[in-house]
């Protein structure tokens, strides 16, 4: 919609103009430069103008995109902190070992990136060399995210600093043999090295933003001084497309965190080509982390640049620099001068007249080379910047040239990413090029060799004595933390006493545990609640008033329920992480909490609570990096199960978490089908993850929505729930229908998990009292736990040792047929199966979730108690131990 007048409405048409007349003036003015000196001035003019208003401090809007120049001009760079041409020969000698090591992998075709590190290698010696705090120093040092295709030169500075040996090199990517180097940033891997496993892309920056915001909330809650970290996360341009990337720039910005640094390699490729090839992603960029608050560094044009910026009097470069797209860009790095001319300098007329005043090598210089992200005085000019700005994360968006240094058969090629070695012609290219000190000889045998200055050069002392004023080595991965004394027993005491007659729902069972061990004086500050938006939903508004949300700005506001008892409080100082709707954030919060302890030296203890069928299923990659991690904790899937949670259909009912987490060799799986169970594990996992004898494993736990009495701990069950398996109601003599009871009836064992053992209980009693069937009911409180011991047996067999799994011996002699039921998918159970000795039949809750009642919805999946009869009696007729016809009956009987 229009006015008459053709002008489009705008939010200002809702702002009263108190001199109508005057407006009209200032646009009039704009219209006059527009006609007289054309749009360009125009445009100039009122980006100063805005420039001019910000500097004033008046309240405008922010432009999303400047100029495709440096955000920082040459003459305003700061005097550079170091020797330049020693770093540049510690740069040549990095590239050329990292090139070295890949190229002698890819003899065995284990493979390797090179051209990453190639484009970035400024970036991260610049680092290196002046800015990244380590570990030896004051405070917890700086957390570095490095870009995984990027290891190969994080491992050569390694091997220069004296590190890594060639050995070490010569196994990049060969880990079988116990002293090889994993591909990629790999802390399980490598635990001295590495602390953050970055190469599942889009992670690394998701991470990166809330181990800042953790920083933070250990500072604010008083647990460790972290004013001296900063974090720093080595990004590609093609990887800010994962939806994870930016995820969470808005939360950076919002909580203010200027002690994070995204530093984005903008060679313009991805793994296939461009990232942009129609368009510019580095002003796709500077637009989107403009736009969600943060502070914006280009670093685009080397040195080289600088005379041609001089030469531009009318601004025909600058235009020309935001039309080209990206491809094209790439395109001139790999076209003659000739070709530079025409199709970039004869676009219009002031450029080819510009262009008459360069050389060749000039134009050569600044098309092929002269990248602001190659150049050191850039690089350091940048972090100097993101490190000055205040109130606000920075991003610095660095242009390189993807493979440089590697030679015209490497730089910029579409293919350079699945590039695996140099030839030796090329390296010897490459050596000149660096300059590097390496002889034809070095080349006798066929293979590159690596290069090192020797351990006294000139080189290797200036590394090492840059590296000691910093804090030491980095990256670097220390563990000092000290084991956390265990929760006094009576917070475990109310769960194994069971609630009588009144109802309780596991999930409450386990809010309220973790309700008493926040209360411990010794630990219970260590806890870090974390909730996506659902705490109401878990039971966990009680914790609110207590414990607090954490927000770093506190409270502003006069909550709308103050007046109420558990009223919703914000807090600097709150212990919940209470993240809005975001399992990635969430679980990102979780992965920077169940680490510190390394990371910090401060053993926190996360429990991560979810709608169990948003945990696994949406964040299942992030668990995967918290293995690698090394991350500790409890992962809590709540209203679990596929048929519990009422109504919500098939989006919401999770039948296969368990199935997902058996995958993930550092989860231990547990589905516990009572309170009593649920502190038995709890307590154990406390233990096993923070005491004498640490383990770096975390637990994953499935609670359920459906509220049952629970019962009180039976005697010496402790192991079984800790391994797995116990045998909770031993079935008695069974009876049919008013018979007299026979030791001598047929016989069952009902193992079931979680919300099933109801099932399987009221089961057990339809077979005594309609069949004459005597079962015993076995709680299975993790399959998945039970069938790690059991592999772990198998492999012992073959070492020569007799192990017998502990799934086999709880069954041993267990009369009759089993039959294993749980609110999971029929593999989660059968895991175990071929370690059974008895004959073994499952029930599960396969296919898609419906809304229905929980009856329904168990009559529909053939899970709840009369199926369980069913396939009992079925298994029994089977052994013939009850008729055909007890089945045909039992069928018709119940309506199956």
């Amino acid at each position: 919609m229009t006015d008459p007048v053709g002008k489009l409405p705008s939010e200002l048409d809702q702002l009263p103009d108190r001199d109508p007349e005057e407006t009209a003036e200032w646009a009039a003015s704009l219209d006059a430069v527009t006609k007289a000196a054309g749009p360009h001035r125009a445009a100039y003019l009122m980006r100063r103008s805005l420039e001019h208003a910000e500097g004033a401090g008046l309240a405008l809007p922010k432009l999303l995109e400047t100029d495709y120049v440096n955000s920082i001009p040459t003459a305003a760079e700061p005097e550079f902190d170091g020797d330049l041409e020693m770093e540049s020969r510690i740069t040549a000698w990095n590239r050329w070992n990292a090139a070295a090591m890949v190229t002698r992998g890819a003899r065995y075709g284990v493979g390797g990136h090179i051209a990453t590190f190639a484009s970035a290698a400024w970036l991260y010696e610049t680092g290196f060399n002046h800015f990244f705090r380590g570990k030896e120093g004051d405070g917890s040092g700086d957390q570095l995210y490095i870009q995984g295709h990027a290891s190969p030169g994080i491992y050569a500075r390694a091997f220069l600093d004296g590190r890594l040996s060639e050995q070490q090199l010569d196994n990049f990517r060969q880990e079988a043999g116990g002293d090889g180097l994993p591909s990629y940033p790999h802390p399980r891997r490598l635990p001295w090295l590495w602390e953050f496993p970055t190469v599942s892309m889009g992670l690394g920056p998701l991470s990166a933003i809330y181990q800042a915001r953790f920083n933070r909330y250990l500072a604010n809650r008083s647990i460790k001084d972290t004013s001296n970290s900063h974090v720093w996360a080595f990004l590609g341009d093609g990887e800010m497309d994962e939806p994870e990337s930016t995820a969470a720039l808005a939360l950076a910005a919002r909580e203010g965190l200027d002690n994070l640094t995204f530093v984005i390699n903008c060679n313009l490729q991805r793994l296939d080509g461009p990232v942009r090839a129609n368009f510019r992603v580095v002003q796709e960029l500077e637009g989107a982390f403009r736009g969600a608050g943060w502070n914006v560094v280009k670093t685009l044009w080397g040195n080289a640049w600088d005379e041609l910026f001089r030469l531009d009097t009318t601004g025909a470069l600058v235009r020309r620099l935001r039309e080209v797209p990206d491809a094209q860009f790439q395109t001139y790095a790999t076209r003659d001068v000739a070709y530079i001319r025409e199709h970039f300098f004869g676009a219009e007329p002031a450029l080819a007249e510009l262009a008459k005043l360069l050389t060749d090598a000039k134009i050569a210089e600044c098309f092929y080379t002269s990248r602001g992200g190659h150049e050191a005085r850039k690089v350091y000019a940048a972090y100097r910047a993101a490190l000055a700005h205040k109130g606000g994360p920075t991003v610095i968006l660095a242009q390189t040239v993807k493979g440089f240094t590697l030679g015209k058969g490497f730089e910029s090629k579409n293919a350079n990413h699945q590039m695996k070695k140099l030839s030796v012609d090329e390296f010897k290219d490459m050596r000149e090029l660096l300059g590097l000190p390496i002889p034809d000889s070095a080349f006798a045998d066929g293979l590159v060799p690596y290069g090192h200055p020797g351990v006294d050069s000139p080189e290797v002392r200036y590394l090492q004595e840059r590296r000691a004023a910093l804090g030491g080595p980095a990256p670097a991965r220390r563990v000092h933390a000290a084991a956390l004394p265990q929760p006094e027993e009576r917070a475990f005491a109310a769960l194994k006493k069971g609630s009588g007659k009144q109802e309780m729902a596991t999930t409450m069972a386990f809010v309220r545990l973790v309700k008493d061990l926040m209360r411990d004086k010794e630990t219970g500050r260590r806890w870090v609640p974390i909730v996506p938006d659902e705490a109401r939903t878990f039971g966990m508004e009680s914790l609110f008033p207590s414990a607090g949300i954490y927000s770093p700005l506190g409270q502003t506001y006069e909550p709308v329920d103050r007046d109420q008892l558990m009223y919703y409080k914000e807090a600097k100082d709150g212990q919940i992480l209470n993240e809005g709707i975001t399992e990635a954030g969430a679980m990102a919060d979780f992965i920077a909490a169940s680490t510190s302890y390394a990371t910090h030296g401060e053993t926190m203890i996360p429990f991560y609570i979810f709608y169990s069928m948003f945990g696994w299923q949406r964040t299942g990659d992030q668990m995967w990096q918290l293995a690698d991690q090394l991350g500790k904790g409890f992962i809590v899937g709540a209203t679990a199960g596929r048929t519990t949670l009422t109504g919500e259909g098939l989006q919401h009912a999770d039948g296969h978490s368990q199935l997902i987490a058996a995958t993930n060799p550092a989860s231990l799986n547990y589905d516990p089908a009572f309170a009593y169970e649920i502190a038995v594990i709890v307590k154990d996992g406390l233990r096993r993850m923070y005491g004498p004898e640490a383990e770096n494993v975390f637990y994953y736990l499935t609670v359920y929505n459906e509220p049952k009495p629970q019962p009180a701990m039976p005697e010496g069950v402790e192991e079984g729930i800790v391994k797995g398996l116990y045998r909770f109601k031993e079935g008695t003599p069974a009876s049919k229908e008013g018979t007299p009871a026979s030791a001598d009836a047929p016989r069952a064992q009902l193992l079931a998990s979680g919300t099933a053992i109801h099932w399987a209980l009221e089961a057990q009693e339809l077979l005594a009292a309609d069949w004459g069937v005597t079962a015993d009911v076995w709680s299975a409180t993790s399959w998945g736990e039970l069938r790690r011991e059991a592999l772990e047996c198998d492999e012992a067999l073959l070492r020569g040792e007799q192990r017998v799994p502990y799934v086999t011996q709880a069954l041993e002699g267990a009369p009759g047929p089993v039959v294993a039921v749980s609110d999971w998918m029929r593999q989660v159970p059968d895991q175990i199966s071929q370690w059974v000795e008895q004959d073994w039949s499952s029930l599960g809750t396969d296919g898609f979730g419906l809304s229905d009642t929980r009856d329904a919805a168990r009559r529909h999946f053939g899970v709840d108690a009369r199926s369980i009869v069913v396939a009992a009696l079925a298994q029994l007729a089977r052994r013939g131990e009850v008729t055909a016809s007890a089945v045909k009956e039992a069928r018709e009987r119940y309506g199956l």
